[in-house]
């Protein structure tokens, strides 16, 4: 799966805001976290219906209403993370960062 890496640092796309999530509506496609063309898009400025058009070409049968308000979060290589999304809003949830507890 390819990434953006840039001084240590890998892209990960999600989608903050209510309405549609990116990855988490689009389980079966988790190269859409990465998808580097995204990324650049996102950094760009490029409108949501272009994104829409790239990712349907490239990712038949996925949802891409999130496209909206995709933003890109830069995480340190190797850190492991899980998205958690509520009505749409996708966080990024670093697993060396959460407090877990211990029974």
């Amino acid at each position: 799966m390819e990434k953006v890496i840039k001084n240590g640092l890998v892209a990960v796309l999600i989608s903050p805001n209510f309405g549609a999530g990116w990855s988490t509506w689009n389980q079966l496609k988790p190269e859409l976290l990465f998808d580097p063309a995204v990324v650049g898009m996102v950094e760009d400025g490029t409108d949501s219906k272009t994104i829409e058009a790239y990712c349907e070409a490239k990712y038949p049968d996925g949802y891409f209403g999130g496209a909206d308000d995709l933003i890109v979060q830069w995480i340190p290589v190797g850190t492991q993370f899980r998205i958690h999304e509520y009505d749409g809003s996708e966080t990024l949830e670093l697993k060396d960062v959460l407090p877990w507890i211990t029974a």
